[in-house]
């Protein structure tokens, strides 16, 4: 194998592409500890709450930041395997893969040892129907009435984006497979999928529309129904969430969490320009 050149490592390393994980500021976890206060005060339930400070600190790959979240999430845990279930679902939102990585190794031992590794969304001749009509089914529930005309301005841009987005993102990663949660897995479901999009594209910015649309996302959840649909757990405080008191409340923790893992300066993500 080839070998780097002295000057392209130091290019790759050099401090102005930020090419290092966020660290954990001194008191992450009190802003986690008032953000989980905020949404006990207003009946917000902790799945909630979690799901959007981990996709917070996801985007802006922050993986020290995420153990203080996962021990301040399991502080009071009951047993073993409510500790085991809130990591999965906190890994159910993988923003960067190294962050991923490094949240798994900052885990117990005990905890690590009790993850399921079993896979659940391989791709196989007998379920590839399913996976599309999964992804139809939330692209639509989420769009709606605007689903038809969105496909058609993405398929402008490319024929196939549309084919990846519905098929593979909505159906293959957005929408869960059958049983997750109840038998195997940990499930996100419909109301935090929104949740999650919501908070990702808030903490990266420059997104403005996409916020927008997820906002409307999670509403309709609520609006079709697909909040209570066959295997969605109940979301506690998720329909205060979709009102425009909720929303702002999202909006203004994940802005909270940037601020405090960007010191001040935004989003690490994708920064987005203010026009002059």
């Amino acid at each position: 194998m080839s070998k780097l050149s002295s000057a392209l490592k130091a290019l790759i390393r050099a401090s102005f592409a930020c090419p290092n994980t966020v660290p954990a500021p001194e008191n992450i976890r009190s802003v986690y500890a008032r953000l989980q206060q905020e949404a006990a005060s207003r009946d917000v339930g902790e799945s909630s709450w979690l799901a959007l400070s981990t996709a917070a600190t996801m985007t802006m790959n922050s993986p020290e930041s995420l153990s203080e979240l996962y021990s301040l999430a399991t502080t009071s845990s009951k047993d073993k395997r409510q500790a085991v279930n809130t990591a999965e679902f906190m890994r159910e939102v993988p923003r960067t893969i190294n962050c991923l990585g490094a949240f798994r190794a900052s885990l117990p031992v005990d905890i690590i040892s009790r993850l399921s590794t079993e896979p659940t969304r391989v791709v196989t001749a007998e379920n590839i129907n399913a996976i599309k009509s999964r992804g139809q089914n939330l692209w639509k529930s989420i769009y709606a009435p605007f689903d038809s005309k969105l496909i058609a301005r993405l398929a402008d841009s490319h024929p196939d984006l549309p084919v990846h987005i519905v098929s593979h993102e909505y159906g293959g990663l957005f929408s869960d497979p059958e049983g997750l949660g109840h038998v195997r897995g940990a499930k996100v479901g419909r109301v935090l999928t929104s949740i999650v999009a919501v908070a990702c594209l808030r903490a990266q910015t420059g997104v403005g529309p996409q916020v927008t649309s997820h906002v409307f996302g999670l509403r309709k959840a609520y609006e079709d129904g697909s909040y209570q649909a066959e295997g969605e757990f109940e979301v506690e405080g998720g329909q205060w969430l979709a009102s425009d008191e909720g929303n702002i409340w999202l909006l203004n923790s994940v802005d909270t969490i940037v601020k405090e893992l960007g010191v001040g300066r935004g989003s690490t993500f994708a920064p987005g320009m203010s026009k002059l």
